[in-house]
């Protein structure tokens, strides 16, 4: 199910259990996971894009090695706030990601993320081979950050 309200993505949730966040992109998929608490998000890999089959397929495997509750999907919305193709190409990807897959499924807004990303690898002093490996699960850690602490901030609101 696709929830674009995260309060709403937050009520579909159990108590606990990894989050896995998704950094879409036209070549390849980067993929980050929470700890099973949803405090810490962590890089964990790069997919590379063949096709969606193939694609959902290694996803899922990677979630189901871990206690994967829910999905993150990074929304590119524009500078302006206006939706382009990259986000109708998402949201098509979760539309069909959606059939294969139980577990509650969200949009987080991941304008400046890869940037965000490059920035704390340059300050790591990663070479830039280095940094072109893991840019995009680089990525999908901000973006699955932003909804731990989000869902974090909603915690203590109730």
């Amino acid at each position: 199910m696709i929830l674009t309200d995260i309060a709403e993505f937050a009520t579909a949730l159990p108590r606990h259990g990894a989050l896995v966040g998704l950094d879409l992109g036209t070549k390849t998929i980067g993929v980050a996971v929470s700890d099973i608490r949803r405090t810490v998000a962590t890089p964990m890999h790069t997919v590379r894009r063949e096709k969606f089959t193939l694609d959902a397929a290694e996803v899922l495997r990677m979630a189901g090695e871990r206690e994967t509750v829910g999905f993150v999907l990074g929304l590119p919305i524009n500078m302006d706030g206006t939706e382009g193709p990259r986000c109708q190409s998402s949201r098509a990807f979760a539309r069909n990601f959606e059939k294969l897959t139980q577990l509650p499924i969200t949009f987080w807004d991941e304008r400046l993320s890869t940037v965000a990303a490059h920035r704390a690898m340059l300050e790591a002093d990663l070479s830039r081979k280095r940094r072109a490996e893991l840019v995009d699960s680089v990525a999908a850690g901000f973006i699955l950050q932003g909804v731990l602490d989000r869902l974090e901030n909603l915690g203590r609101a109730e």
